[in-house]
Protein backbone atom coordinates (compact mmCIF):
# COMPACT_ATOMS: atom_id res chain seq x y z
CA UNK A 1 0.00 0.00 0.00
CA UNK A 2 1.14 3.36 -0.99
CA UNK A 3 1.79 5.64 2.30
CA UNK A 4 0.48 9.16 2.89
CA UNK A 5 1.20 11.80 5.23
CA UNK A 6 -1.40 12.58 7.46
CA UNK A 7 -0.34 15.81 7.45
CA UNK A 8 -0.16 16.85 4.01
CA UNK A 9 -3.80 14.70 3.60
CA UNK A 10 -5.48 17.75 5.06
CA UNK A 11 -4.81 20.05 2.54
CA UNK A 12 -7.35 19.56 -0.21
CA UNK A 13 -5.80 21.25 -3.28
CA UNK A 14 -2.43 18.72 -3.42
CA UNK A 15 -2.06 15.13 -3.95
CA UNK A 16 0.81 13.49 -2.83
CA UNK A 17 2.14 9.80 -2.15
CA UNK A 18 5.33 7.98 -0.90
CA UNK A 19 6.20 4.78 -3.85
CA UNK A 20 7.51 1.29 -3.00
CA UNK A 21 8.27 -1.93 -4.90
CA UNK A 22 4.76 -2.85 -5.85
CA UNK A 23 3.63 0.96 -6.85
CA UNK A 24 7.08 2.87 -7.37
CA UNK A 25 5.00 5.98 -8.13
CA UNK A 26 1.67 5.86 -6.12
CA UNK A 27 -1.47 5.03 -8.53
CA UNK A 28 -3.04 8.67 -7.54
CA UNK A 29 -0.43 9.94 -9.19
CA UNK A 30 0.31 8.02 -12.51
CA UNK A 31 -2.10 10.29 -14.09
CA UNK A 32 0.63 13.33 -14.12
CA UNK A 33 3.66 11.00 -14.89
CA UNK A 34 4.35 13.14 -18.27
CA UNK A 35 4.00 16.50 -16.32
CA UNK A 36 7.30 15.18 -14.16
CA UNK A 37 10.21 17.88 -14.71
CA UNK A 38 13.04 15.93 -16.25
CA UNK A 39 16.25 16.02 -13.59
CA UNK A 40 19.27 14.01 -12.42
CA UNK A 41 19.87 13.19 -9.15
CA UNK A 42 23.16 13.99 -7.85
CA UNK A 43 23.48 13.73 -3.91
CA UNK A 44 23.50 18.14 -4.34
CA UNK A 45 21.84 20.79 -2.68
CA UNK A 46 20.21 22.98 -6.49
CA UNK A 47 17.14 23.34 -6.43
CA UNK A 48 15.04 24.24 -9.78
CA UNK A 49 11.99 26.82 -10.51
CA UNK A 50 9.64 24.78 -11.82
CA UNK A 51 7.28 26.60 -14.01
CA UNK A 52 5.65 24.53 -17.03
CA UNK A 53 5.34 20.59 -17.04
CA UNK A 54 8.20 18.31 -18.56
CA UNK A 55 10.46 21.35 -17.71
CA UNK A 56 14.52 20.44 -18.26
CA UNK A 57 16.43 20.74 -14.60
CA UNK A 58 19.46 19.37 -15.16
CA UNK A 59 21.68 18.16 -12.53
CA UNK A 60 19.13 18.74 -9.58
CA UNK A 61 17.97 17.25 -6.12
CA UNK A 62 15.11 19.95 -5.45
CA UNK A 63 12.21 21.20 -7.33
CA UNK A 64 9.69 23.89 -6.12
CA UNK A 65 6.55 25.30 -7.97
CA UNK A 66 3.17 27.53 -7.68
CA UNK A 67 2.06 26.19 -10.55
CA UNK A 68 -1.05 23.53 -10.36
CA UNK A 69 -0.50 20.29 -12.90
CA UNK A 70 3.09 19.89 -12.58
CA UNK A 71 3.97 16.55 -10.32
CA UNK A 72 6.70 16.96 -8.57
CA UNK A 73 9.23 14.31 -7.78
CA UNK A 74 12.07 12.69 -5.89
CA UNK A 75 13.57 9.28 -6.43
CA UNK A 76 15.17 6.83 -3.25
CA UNK A 77 16.16 3.87 -2.24
CA UNK A 78 17.21 4.73 1.08
CA UNK A 79 17.87 8.27 1.00
CA UNK A 80 15.18 10.69 2.35
CA UNK A 81 12.22 11.87 0.17
CA UNK A 82 10.94 15.09 1.92
CA UNK A 83 7.96 16.98 0.39
CA UNK A 84 6.39 20.10 1.19
CA UNK A 85 3.56 22.19 1.21
CA UNK A 86 2.80 26.08 1.96
CA UNK A 87 -0.58 25.27 4.02
CA UNK A 88 -3.46 26.17 1.74
CA UNK A 89 -1.79 24.50 -1.39
CA UNK A 90 -1.00 27.29 -3.39
CA UNK A 91 2.99 26.08 -3.69
CA UNK A 92 4.83 22.73 -3.09
CA UNK A 93 8.38 21.80 -3.09
CA UNK A 94 10.33 18.20 -2.91
CA UNK A 95 13.88 17.25 -1.66
CA UNK A 96 16.04 14.43 -2.55
CA UNK A 97 18.16 14.35 0.74
CA UNK A 98 20.74 11.85 1.77
CA UNK A 99 23.46 11.75 4.21
CA UNK A 100 25.48 14.00 1.93
CA UNK A 101 22.43 16.30 1.47
CA UNK A 102 21.36 16.72 5.39
CA UNK A 103 25.21 17.54 6.23
CA UNK A 104 25.49 20.07 2.95
CA UNK A 105 22.33 22.06 3.78
CA UNK A 106 19.81 20.23 1.19
CA UNK A 107 17.01 21.07 3.99
CA UNK A 108 18.67 24.63 4.38
CA UNK A 109 18.56 25.27 0.91
CA UNK A 110 14.86 24.76 0.57
CA UNK A 111 14.18 27.13 3.27
CA UNK A 112 15.69 29.69 1.60
CA UNK A 113 14.14 29.22 -1.68
CA UNK A 114 10.57 29.19 0.23
CA UNK A 115 11.87 32.81 2.11
CA UNK A 116 12.39 34.44 -1.06
CA UNK A 117 8.60 34.70 -1.38
CA UNK A 118 7.17 33.57 1.82
CA UNK A 119 8.16 32.22 5.71
CA UNK A 120 8.53 28.83 6.55
CA UNK A 121 5.58 29.41 9.31
CA UNK A 122 3.37 28.89 6.23
CA UNK A 123 4.58 25.75 5.37
CA UNK A 124 4.33 22.19 6.28
CA UNK A 125 6.52 18.98 5.45
CA UNK A 126 6.20 15.47 4.89
CA UNK A 127 9.20 12.77 5.34
CA UNK A 128 8.80 9.55 3.91
CA UNK A 129 10.49 6.19 3.83
CA UNK A 130 14.22 5.46 3.84
CA UNK A 131 17.20 4.11 5.66
CA UNK A 132 16.08 3.80 9.57
CA UNK A 133 18.19 3.73 12.83
CA UNK A 134 17.62 0.43 13.55
CA UNK A 135 19.81 -0.75 10.19
CA UNK A 136 21.63 2.66 9.12
CA UNK A 137 25.13 1.32 10.49
CA UNK A 138 28.13 4.02 9.40
CA UNK A 139 31.60 4.37 10.46
CA UNK A 140 32.06 6.07 13.62
CA UNK A 141 33.71 9.41 11.74
CA UNK A 142 30.27 10.17 9.75
CA UNK A 143 28.79 10.10 13.12
CA UNK A 144 31.13 12.57 14.62
CA UNK A 145 31.19 14.80 11.93
CA UNK A 146 27.63 15.16 12.24
CA UNK A 147 27.62 15.45 15.83
CA UNK A 148 30.18 18.04 15.26
CA UNK A 149 28.83 20.05 12.23
CA UNK A 150 24.65 19.87 13.52
CA UNK A 151 23.06 22.17 16.39
CA UNK A 152 21.17 18.84 17.32
CA UNK A 153 21.63 16.92 20.45
CA UNK A 154 23.88 13.57 19.74
CA UNK A 155 21.64 11.44 20.54
CA UNK A 156 18.94 12.48 18.21
CA UNK A 157 21.82 12.16 15.27
CA UNK A 158 22.78 8.58 16.69
CA UNK A 159 20.48 7.00 18.95
CA UNK A 160 23.03 3.42 18.60
CA UNK A 161 26.33 3.53 18.28
CA UNK A 162 28.11 4.44 14.70
CA UNK A 163 23.71 4.61 14.06
CA UNK A 164 22.52 7.65 12.29
CA UNK A 165 18.89 8.51 12.13
CA UNK A 166 18.23 10.24 9.32
CA UNK A 167 14.56 11.24 9.77
CA UNK A 168 15.07 12.18 13.24
CA UNK A 169 17.72 14.53 11.89
CA UNK A 170 15.46 16.09 8.89
CA UNK A 171 12.76 16.40 11.55
CA UNK A 172 15.05 18.61 13.99
CA UNK A 173 16.43 20.40 11.04
CA UNK A 174 13.06 21.28 9.27
CA UNK A 175 11.60 22.17 13.05
CA UNK A 176 14.94 24.49 13.38
CA UNK A 177 14.03 26.09 10.18
CA UNK A 178 10.84 27.21 11.73
CA UNK A 179 8.29 24.96 9.47
CA UNK A 180 4.70 24.97 10.82
CA UNK A 181 4.95 21.00 11.22
CA UNK A 182 6.76 17.84 10.47
CA UNK A 183 5.75 14.51 10.14
CA UNK A 184 7.07 11.30 9.06
CA UNK A 185 5.18 8.89 6.87
CA UNK A 186 7.24 6.18 6.15
CA UNK A 187 9.26 3.39 7.66
CA UNK A 188 12.79 1.89 6.84
CA UNK A 189 13.36 0.87 3.66
CA UNK A 190 16.17 -1.83 5.18
CA UNK A 191 13.60 -4.13 6.93
CA UNK A 192 10.44 -2.85 6.58
CA UNK A 193 8.57 -5.88 5.22
CA UNK A 194 5.49 -6.50 3.11
CA UNK A 195 2.30 -6.96 4.45
CA UNK A 196 0.70 -6.99 1.22
CA UNK A 197 -0.78 -10.91 0.34
CA UNK A 198 -1.55 -9.55 -3.58
CA UNK A 199 2.01 -8.84 -3.86
CA UNK A 200 4.94 -11.16 -3.84
CA UNK A 201 7.62 -8.99 -2.62
CA UNK A 202 8.87 -9.85 1.06
CA UNK A 203 10.53 -6.40 1.36
CA UNK A 204 7.94 -3.47 1.09
CA UNK A 205 10.81 -0.53 -0.27
CA UNK A 206 13.36 -1.04 -2.67
CA UNK A 207 16.52 -0.46 -0.69
CA UNK A 208 20.29 0.32 -2.46
CA UNK A 209 22.18 -1.06 0.98
CA UNK A 210 20.36 -4.26 0.69
CA UNK A 211 20.33 -4.88 -2.51
CA UNK A 212 24.23 -4.10 -2.24
CA UNK A 213 24.75 -6.97 0.41
CA UNK A 214 22.59 -9.01 -1.39
CA UNK A 215 24.87 -8.21 -4.66
CA UNK A 216 27.70 -8.61 -2.52
CA UNK A 217 26.77 -12.35 -1.90
CA UNK A 218 25.57 -13.24 -5.07
CA UNK A 219 27.08 -10.86 -7.82
CA UNK A 220 24.41 -12.24 -10.17
CA UNK A 221 21.96 -10.68 -7.76
CA UNK A 222 19.68 -7.36 -9.84
CA UNK A 223 20.81 -4.56 -9.08
CA UNK A 224 17.83 -1.73 -8.36
CA UNK A 225 18.15 0.60 -11.58
CA UNK A 226 14.64 1.91 -12.94
CA UNK A 227 13.18 0.46 -9.73
CA UNK A 228 13.78 3.16 -7.02
CA UNK A 229 10.24 4.58 -5.53
CA UNK A 230 8.75 7.92 -6.02
CA UNK A 231 7.94 10.56 -3.75
CA UNK A 232 5.56 12.77 -5.14
CA UNK A 233 3.35 15.82 -4.93
CA UNK A 234 1.49 18.05 -7.02
CA UNK A 235 -1.28 21.28 -7.35
CA UNK A 236 -4.68 20.28 -8.19
CA UNK A 237 -6.76 22.94 -7.53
Amino acid sequence: MTDYSALLSTIPAIRHGFGNKSTLLPTDLQHYRDTQPEKKQVHGTRIVDVSHPAQPCGDADGVYTTQPGILLSVLTADCLPVIFSRRDGSAIAAVHAGWRGLLDGMLERMAARIEQDDSTANWVAAIGPAAGACCYQVNQELVELFQQRLSLPAELISPHTRHLDLTAIAKGQLHNLGFAAVDDAGSCTICTLNRDPQQPQRFKYTSFRRNSQRRAQDPAHPGIKGRNQYAGIIITG
